[in-house]
């Protein structure tokens, strides 16, 4: 769309989605301009990834980069855990905006990025086309794999929850490289063994 052009033009991604205010304009415009039966939270999924204590950044030509990635225990260890709702303010104030906006003509849809897909992100330092770094923790270190999964999983929920609490009427997880592993090492290997 021709205000996302002029306001990317103007900001880089990161700070698009950092700023409520932008955020919030670019979730509201296409439903004012286009008549959508549904707002999308302009967002990102690799925030909470940055929150975790990771350098992000979003380079012109690869997209994101995450520079300290996840490879081993002690990796997963370091990373800070934290409220969603202390450490990502931006994000709830962008749908408190939108949903003020929208004013219940239409509902806002929020969404998260689910636990394997962020780990990929994370241990691979960025988009992979065969998740090989992940696939070799998956199957090399299976303790510091669940214990990434257990500090994902219960980040992700509560940040889903912050959005519908934020007044979100449906959110979404996205799993966009979950098709890299079976569906039995999915089941093997992607769900956190409970305390």
């Amino acid at each position: 769309m021709e205000e996302y052009r002029k306001l990317r033009a103007q900001h880089d991604f990161l700070e698009l989605c950092n700023r409520s205010d932008l955020a919030a304009q670019l979730t509201v415009t296409p439903v004012q301009r286009l008549g959508v039966d549904a707002a999308i939270l302009f967002a990102d999924i690799l925030p909470l990834l940055e929150a975790m204590g990771v350098w992000l950044e979003y380079t012109k030509d690869d997209g994101p980069v995450i520079h300290h990635q996840a490879s081993s225990r002690t990796n997963v260890e370091q990373l800070i855990e934290f409220d969603p709702q202390e450490a990502l303010p931006f994000v709830f104030d962008a749908v408190r905006t939108a949903c003020a906006a929208l004013n219940g003509k239409v509902p806002l849809i929020g969404f998260a990025g689910a636990p394997f897909t962020l780990a990929s992100y994370l241990i691979e330092g960025g988009s992979s086309r065969n998740d090989l770094k992940t696939k070799k923790l998956i199957y090399s270190n299976p303790g510091a794999w669940r214990g990434l999964m257990e500090r994902l999983c219960p980040l992700i929920s509560q940040y889903l929850n912050a959005q519908i609490a934020a007044g979100a009427e449906a959110v979404q997880l996205f799993d966009s490289w979950a098709g890299c592993v079976s569906p039995e090492d999915y089941e093997r290997f992607g769900r956190p063994h409970t305390r």
